[in-house]
């Protein structure tokens, strides 16, 4: 198979996260919006995120852990569901992600008075995650080698190049692999397709499935698109 080569390869990274105490926490729903509007955002990235890693199997996704505790402990249904709605594919920062919640939380108290505080030892505690990167044995220079790889890599190698991209990281709506594959091999539908997945309604297990699927369908296209000109030429 004859396949266009990158001038510069997609280098597999993967990473660890050690979670670290804010010092901060919340009794109730009005303190909730109040360390909402100063937290670090590596503490909202953390409390929307962190079940992605630890909950890979499961799906549909766990909710956040504002909805969760909401819920669970203040026992606020309507908001719960209101916070746990909130479609984070839909935010290309953390900025923009935490103002949804802050104009969520908002909007719910002008309308309602909340009574229930958590009892001692059901606050919610704010955690923040620190990253750190490190590389893989894996790259790929090919599109069939950026497919081999994305079977062989580890789910937390997914997770970067995915979240941490999209995020964090302020790269936008696309991920790492959809910037290689557009900028690198001209693979802009492909990198357009993987752009589009939801990889929050899956598990990353599911979202690789759906990465190799769709590479596989640029690969046959590619050799067809070489057999059609082998005929006419």
């Amino acid at each position: 198979m004859n396949l266009k080569r990158a001038q510069n390869p997609f280098r597999f990274s993967s990473q660890i996260n050690l979670v670290e105490l804010t010092g901060r926490k919340a009794r109730d729903v009005k303190e909730l919006l109040e360390h909402l509007k100063t937290l670090p955002e590596a503490a909202i990235y953390y409390h929307t995120h962190h079940f992605l890693i630890q909950h890979q199997f499961l799906s549909p996704e766990p909710p956040n852990d504002f909805a969760y505790w909401v819920t669970e402990v203040l026992n606020e249904q309507r908001l719960g569901e209101q916070l746990a709605s909130i479609d984070t594919v839909q935010f290309s920062s953390i900025q923009a992600l935490r103002e949804k919640f802050i104009l969520v939380l908002e909007q719910y108290l002008a309308q309602s008075t909340p009574r229930r505080m958590a009892s001692p030892g059901e606050e919610l505690y704010f955690m923040k995650a620190r990253g750190f990167i490190f590389p893989t044995s894996y790259e790929a220079w090919t599109l069939l080698e950026f497919k081999d790889a994305v079977q062989k890599i580890g789910v937390r190698s997914l997770y970067h190049h995915i979240f941490e991209a999209r995020l964090r990281l302020k790269r936008g709506i696309d991920n790492d692999f959809s910037l290689w594959l557009d900028k690198e091999l001209g693979e802009t539908r492909l990198a357009q397709a993987l752009t589009r997945l939801d990889p929050y309604t899956a598990t990353l297990e599911a979202v690789r499935s759906q990465i190799i699927r769709l590479t596989d369908i640029a690969l046959r296209a590619n050799d067809q698109r070489k057999e059609v000109t082998s005929l006419v030429s």
